[in-house]
């Protein structure tokens, strides 16, 4: 006698993903996240709010119109917690010398560290567009470099976002001392 055999589906569960994780997060360990993604407590208190997020796109599209809506004192308080982006390994002291000058005319006249999205550079490009990106900023009047201060850290928090669900691990800087997307 052959066994019987009911016809049907056998249900295998899927694994939980990251955005899974970060979904069911109590919100501080969900806040916690997003503060190392970007430092507003505000932005990461209104992201971390409206989980659960179907997608990784939804989850970014909701830190984007959380980062447009900064006050000026939560961008103040976003710039506060960011550091020059990371110099490429190898770099000479030439052009460490180059970058704490060009950051420290950067940081005098704007009063907060110069922050530029390098997501998507080869790592040999990094230098040459941050340091040209400090010096063309330099010209701009305070109140439009606090816009463009403002899109670089949406993007900075977009890419780091999009780097922890990824399985990067976390938004926190590398052993590098480079952030995602820094």
């Amino acid at each position: 006698m052959t066994p019987t055999h009911s016809p049907g589906r056998v249900a295998i569960p899927s694994l939980p993903t990251v955005l899974d994780a970060f979904n069911i997060a109590p919100a501080d360990e969900a806040r916690s996240l997003l503060l190392r993604c970007l430092h507003s407590l505000r932005w990461a208190e209104r992201v971390a709010a409206h989980r659960p997020y179907p997608t990784v796109d939804a989850l970014l599209a909701a830190s984007d119109e959380a980062a447009y809506d900064l006050t000026p004192g939560d961008l103040s308080e976003a710039l506060a917690g960011e550091t020059l982006p990371a110099l490429p390994d190898g770099a000479y002291s030439a052009a460490h010398m180059a970058m704490d000058a060009a950051h420290a005319a950067y940081e005098a006249r704007f009063g907060h560290a110069f922050v530029i999205c390098l997501d998507g550079l080869a790592p040999s490009e990094a230098l040459d567009h941050a340091l040209e990106g400090i010096r063309s900023r330099l010209t701009n009047d305070p109140e439009e470099e606090r816009v463009v201060a403002a899109e670089e850290l949406r993007r900075l928090a977009r890419e780091r976002l999009f780097h922890f669900h990824r399985g990067a691990g976390n938004c926190a800087p590398s052993p590098s001392g480079a952030a995602p997307g820094a």
